[in-house]
């Protein structure tokens, strides 16, 4: 594309708006990052999602509980009492611990703890979702701020020409040498084009308020930096990755992939579910008359004791939900499919727009240029009283209408530019200073990666398989 080449395999930089060298942009995306709220809350997301995890691994070790008790009883008459005093009101404190550990013979615990896992993952590429969106929405307002800003200047400068031509006619109206018609015609064109400006400007300031949202302000509180579109610089050599980088870049790619490895997951905690359940438990402790005696010689007590439990019937219950586990597993491949068949489109359909922005830029240039100089010539010949003032207004509407399409194509270039960056993944995995790789974070957690899962690496190797 003209102007632009595609360097395929180029790595993307974690601060890719940096290549519009805009500084104010710079600002704007570092004030947005310190300050979005939706940033905030996707990274406190990602702490949920760690803490559960971690907590989730905690069943896979016995769990121990101390207890001490304290109790004052009468026994009835007609019963012995268990005090060698035989009093039959007494006190009776008991000091004891409690030692459970739920045997996981059949994997169902460790298939929970994958799954945890997982959600991390989940939570961790939503995470860089919500920042690849948040830097990209900063970017394309900024430029939308500078689309409008030029359509405004664009607009004035119509206005500020045509009142100079309304002025040049009222003097030869003066002079006798047009009618009056001529003159109020100018003025109306000259009303029509100044009601363009009142819509342009609203939309500045809503823009103005979206760009204050996005960096976690009051829209009543002033940001400094304005755009035009002299301030972007159009980036002249632009990544394209490769497949296989593609699935491994692309936030909502691994949040999906994620979403088909917890599900794995979950066919095997149900099919555990339905295998017996063992379970170990131990109670050691003492039990005295008074604290004081408390594990004295004789007071203590032990249990340890064994529990194998197997559901005999419950109406397919347990069947029915490994059937539903297995059911979300494949609807979770076919989003996961999906979303990759969804990233190349928005990559090839980028691709497309930035050919034809090259195209829709030269030619409203060109348009924009041709549209001045017809104004220029048709205005010397209306003051040579040789053109009438009809064409006069069209020549007028024409630039404008010239000079818009100029602006908003070059727009379109920088917003089709900022969109590539967002379709190709935003080079999160390049920050200097990021938070871990949500994939390296779960490995943490998870002692096997969950690539050594080989129902999952086939599922999804089966899934893009095609039919002979």
């Amino acid at each position: 594309m003209p102007g632009q080449a595609l360097v395929r395999g180029r790595d993307i930089p974690a601060g890719w708006w940096e290549l519009f060298h805009s500084r104010y942009l710079n600002q704007l995306i570092e004030q947005g990052i310190l300050h979005n709220t939706d940033l905030r809350a996707a990274e406190d997301a990602v702490r949920v999602a760690q803490a559960n995890a971690l907590a989730q691994r905690g069943a896979l070790f016995p769990t121990a509980v101390g207890n001490f008790n304290a109790s004052r009883q009468k026994t009835a008459a007609d019963l012995t009492s268990p005090l060698a005093s035989g009093a039959s009101t007494f006190n009776l404190f008991t000091a004891q611990v409690t030692v459970n550990y739920v045997a996981d013979v059949f994997g169902g615990i460790r298939r929970q703890v994958e799954a945890a896992d997982a959600q991390v993952d989940v939570q961790a590429f939503q995470r860089e979702a919500v920042y690849l969106t948040l830097t990209s929405n900063i970017a394309l307002a900024a430029i939308q701020e500078a689309s409008l800003r030029g359509q405004i200047a664009a607009t004035q400068r119509l206005i500020d020409l045509q009142t100079q031509l309304r002025d040049v006619l009222r003097r030869r109206y003066e002079r006798g040498l047009i009618g009056q018609t001529d003159v109020l015609t100018q003025e109306t064109a000259l009303a029509q084009t100044r009601l363009l400006l009142p819509p342009l400007e609203k939309q500045l300031g809503q823009q103005r308020d979206l760009l204050a949202l996005l960096t976690g302000r009051f829209p009543s509180q002033t940001i400094v930096e304005t755009f035009e579109l002299s301030s972007f610089r159009l980036p002249r050599r632009l990544p394209l990755s490769l497949p296989a980088d593609l699935v491994r870049q692309r936030p909502d790619i691994r949040v999906a992939e994620a979403n088909v490895h917890a599900a794995n997951a979950q066919i095997g905690v149900a099919l555990a579910n339905r295998l017996p359940q063992i379970t170990l438990t131990s109670n050691a402790g003492s039990t005295a008359g008074n604290v004081a005696k408390l594990f004295s010689p004789g007071t203590g007590f032990w249990l340890i004791a064994g529990n194998a439990a197997q559901t005999l019937f419950d109406a397919g219950t347990l069947e029915q939900k490994q059937r539903a586990a297995e059911a979300t597993f494949d609807q979770s491949t076919w989003q996961y499919r999906t979303v990759v068949l969804t990233a190349f489109q928005n990559v090839a359909d980028t691709l497309r727009a930035l050919q034809a922005d090259a195209k829709a830029v030269d030619a409203a240039i060109a348009a924009e240029r041709a549209a001045t100089e017809n104004l220029r010539l048709i205005r010397d010949q209306v003051d040579q009283g040789l053109v009438n003032i009809p064409v006069l207004l069209l020549a007028q509407q024409a630039l404008l209408q010239t000079s818009i399409a100029r602006v908003q194509a070059q727009a379109a270039r920088l917003a089709d530019t900022v969109a590539l960056f967002q379709a190709l993944g935003g080079g999160w995995w390049n920050r200097p200073d990021p938070n871990e790789d949500p994939r390296e974070q779960s490995a943490v957690l998870n002692e096997t990666p969950y690539w050594a899962n080989l129902t999952f690496v086939t599922a999804i190797r089966d899934l893009f398989r095609t039919d002979e």
